[in-house]
Formats: C-alpha cells, sequence, structure tokens
C-alpha cells in the first residue's frame, strides 16, 4: 500500500512539476526563444529583449539567471551543460556568441560582449596518449568576467579565468589567464597591451 502511493505521488508530482513548467513559459518567457530544458530552472528579470532564434538551454541540468534590461540578439545561446549562467543587468549580447555555462559563469553588469564572442568555463582533459580525448573528461573551473567590461568581436574566454571590472578585450583575443582591472588586451594569447 505504501508503495502504491508514493508512486502515485511521484506521478502527480512530475505532472504538476510539466504543467507549472508550460504555465511559467507561457506567462514569463517570449514565445520566440528557443528553450530547451526546464524553464523552472530560468529566470528572466525585467526589460530584457530577445530577437529571434536566440536558445538558451540547460536541458542537462543546471540554472541560468539574467539579471534586468539585457539584450540577445539573433542566434546567441546561453548553454549550462550542467553549470550556471548568471548575468547581471544592462548587457548586452550581439549575434552569434555562444556562452556555456558548465564550471559556473558569473557576468556583472554593463558588459558589452560583440558577435561571436565564445565564453567556455570547461575545457578538455587531454593527458593520456591511450584514451581518446572525447573519454578523458573536462575540468571546469569556471569565469567570472567584472562590470563594465568590453569583449570585441570573435574572443574566446577560456577556463579558470578572471576577467577584471573594467576590462577592454580586443577583437579576435584567447583570453587564457586572468586580467587587471581597467587593462587593454589583445592578441592570441592575450596581453596587456595598454591600461584605460
Amino acid at each position: 500500500m505504501e508503495r502504491m502511493l508514493r508512486k502515485v505521488l511521484l506521478k502527480m508530482r512530475r505532472m504538476f512539476h510539466r504543467v507549472w513548467s508550460q504555465i511559467y513559459r507561457l506567462l514569463y518567457l517570449p514565445s520566440h526563444i528557443i528553450i530547451e530544458g526546464d524553464p523552472i530552472d530560468i529566470i528572466i528579470g525585467r526589460n530584457c529583449y530577445f530577437e529571434k532564434g536566440v536558445r538558451i538551454s540547460n536541458k542537462s541540468g543546471g540554472k541560468i539567471e539574467i539579471g534586468e534590461n539585457n539584450v540577445f540578439l539573433t542566434g546567441v545561446i546561453l548553454a549550462t551543460y550542467g553549470g550556471a549562467i548568471n548575468i547581471g543587468n544592462n548587457c548586452s549580447f550581439n549575434p552569434y556568441c555562444v556562452i556555456y555555462g558548465h564550471g559556473g559563469l558569473w557576468i556583472g553588469n554593463y558588459v558589452r560582449i560583440a558577435t561571436h564572442t565564445i565564453i567556455i568555463p570547461a575545457n578538455h582533459i587531454f593527458e593520456s596518449r591511450d584514451l581518446p580525448i572525447t573519454k578523458q573528461g573536462l575540468t571546469k573551473k569556471g569565469i567570472r568576467i567584472g562590470d563594465d567590461v568590453w569583449i570585441g568581436a570573435n574572443v574566446t574566454i577560456l577556463d579558470n579565468v578572471i576577467v577584471g571590472k573594467g576590462c577592454v578585450i580586443g577583437a579576435g583575443a584567447v583570453v587564457n589567464k586572468n586580467t587587471s582591472d581597467f587593462g587593454v588586451y589583445g592578441g592570441v594569447p592575450s596581453k596587456q597591451i595598454g591600461k584605460r
């Protein structure tokens, strides 16, 4: 009897969760956003603008929290891959940015991210020659981006990096080390080339 009651309660819980997910999606998320996963774990603040083709995914688990007054243009992808993505207020994501959350991503306020930027808080392990890279797993240390940062077009920001407050990252840079506040960085790998 107790076992049957547990099964009934579990089915009711799942049904309630599915119904609530659909209600939440209808009430709070724009209909032209592509949502994959559980909209309950996707929190979007007021006055955010989304163009068609923006994809928000937590289908492999994780949470996405987006602050207020943010802009997401065509083709932007936010995908948690089991981690978390936290975005502050008044940020802009230009066309075709790819933003991952594997090891955790925190983006401050007033951050400008130009087109085709890739931010990935994870890295493949490739130490063994005997195993395919795909079977060696990932490191997931996370990325933090401070307030008032401008990230140029085609920038790649790799795992285990802190981008300091007020930084400018030049177009095409690959950021694989921490940056200091108000520094100007460029190159592959990126180096400090100036100061604001």
